[in-house]
C-alpha cells in the first residue's frame, strides 16, 4: 500500500483521528490516550500502531512506557499531498471559468 493510502487510512477512524487530535496537545503515553477515550488500552495501542505505520505520530521509550506525540515530517507529506491537490482544482476552476467567459 502506499503512503498517501496508508495515511487516509488511518485518519478514516474516528478513533485514530481523536487519538490525533489528543497529541496535538502535547505528547502522551498509551495509558494517558486511553484514559480520554471509550477504548481500552490495548486497542489504543492498536490504532497507534496504523498511524506510527502512516507517519503520522512518533513514539520514543522512557524507561517502560512509550511516549507518543505528532511527526511533523508525516503531517508535512500530508499538508503538501492536500495542497497539491488544491492547487490542481483551483485551477482546473481558473480554466473553465476562463472557457466560460471566452463564449
Amino acid at each position: 500500500m502506499d503512503t498517501d493510502a496508508d495515511v487516509f487510512l488511518a485518519l478514516s477512524d474516528p478513533t485514530r483521528r481523536k487519538i490525533l487530535e489528543e497529541l496535538r496537545r502535547g505528547q502522551r503515553s498509551v495509558g494517558e490516550l486511553a484514559a480520554e477515550l471509550p477504548v481500552s488500552q490495548p486497542a489504543v495501542s492498536q490504532h497507534l500502531k496504523v498511524l506510527r505505520e502512516a507517519k503520522l505520530v512518533s513514539r520514543r521509550v522512557q524507561g517502560n512506557r512509550r511516549i507518543y506525540s505528532v511527526s511533523h515530517e508525516g503531517l508535512r507529506e500530508l499538508k503538501r499531498y492536500v495542497e497539491s491537490f488544491w492547487d490542481d482544482v483551483l485551477t482546473a476552476f481558473k480554466s473553465s471559468e476562463a472557457g466560460e467567459g471566452g463564449e
